[in-house]
């Protein structure tokens, strides 16, 4: 009787398991399948993309015209390079800050603290786009418009306090005594924080950085009402360029698209592990 109760439990357990992967499955398909399409499509003429879009290209089909017009006639590379300049500078801002920032709320008790963490808080409640206006005077008045430096501002501004609340959680769990035994042999509390307690939230700060990046490059609306100018443009805004009034060239925003993907995907296989394991780390009790 025992036995058989095993077996049914492993047989339920089996099915649960069954079911949440055919899950997972059927989640991943319907999440790659517009990038699968993307990537397609790029690689086709126009009348292959609108004829049969799902398609394999073929000898008729087949073209490379998109990307040499975003590879070589236009400046598709410059934008791509200011993206880049964009999201590496402030994704180094904000983990550097909101690092700095979330070990002082967590390691120091000093007056104001939980005041200061309540208020970082706010800024995940309150939308950044709400102080576009105020944003764009500020920047104007700085003489900063039309510049990377106000994009950079901006999206550090906007990643810190999700950084900060993130860091925050794991760096409680951070063991005293750890910090406590570097402070005997001698190391300032810089060195505390750059060589004890940095190392061991790794798997944090991978995850800080994908979820930060994501939203700073695939931004349309502070790169179209800061920077605007042809110097200045990222890659979301980059694309419409190949949107014309009339027309519009398709294989030419497809392939941007494509391209404009390659740094997101490149940074999850990068950070594969140490974001799941920075996702999953407060997962389980032990």
């Amino acid at each position: 009787m025992a036995s058989l109760t095993r077996k049914l439990e492993r047989g339920r357990a089996g099915l649960s398991s069954l079911g949440i992967h055919a899950i997972l499955i059927a989640y991943s398909v319907l999440a790659l399948f517009p990038l699968y399409l993307i990537l397609l499509n790029s690689f086709k003429s126009r009348r292959g993309i609108f004829g049969d879009p799902a398609g394999l290209p073929n000898e008729s089909t087949f073209s490379t015209k998109g990307y040499q017009s975003v590879i070589t006639n236009s400046d598709f590379p410059l934008y791509f390079g200011n993206s880049l300049v964009v999201t590496g500078v402030a994704l180094f801002f904000i983990l550097l800050f909101g690092a700095m920032a979330a070990h002082a709320l967590s390691e120091y008790d000093f007056p104001g603290s939980t005041f200061i963490g309540l208020y970082l808080i706010l800024g995940i409640m309150v939308p950044i786009r709400l102080g576009t206006v105020a944003l764009l005077k500020l920047i104007v008045d700085l003489n900063l418009a039309n510049t990377l430096t106000a994009l950079i501002l901006v999206y550090t501004a906007q990643g810190l306090p999700v950084a900060i609340f993130i860091f925050s959680e794991f760096l409680k769990n951070v063991s005293h005594e750890i910090k406590d035994s570097a402070r005997i042999d001698g190391l300032s509390e810089y060195r505390i924080f750059f060589e004890v307690v940095i190392p061991l939230v790794r798997p944090v700060i991978a995850t800080v950085a994908v979820f930060s990046m994501i939203p700073i490059w695939n931004d349309l609306w502070f790169p179209l009402i800061l920077s605007p100018g042809e110097s200045t443009r990222t890659v979301t805004l980059g694309v419409q360029k190949f949107v014309g009034q009339y027309t519009v060239d398709w294989g030419a925003v497809l392939a941007a698209l494509s391209v404009a993907v390659v740094p997101v995907l490149f940074m999850y296989i990068i950070f594969s592990k140490q974001l799941i394991r920075g996702i999953t780390a407060g997962a389980v009790k032990g």
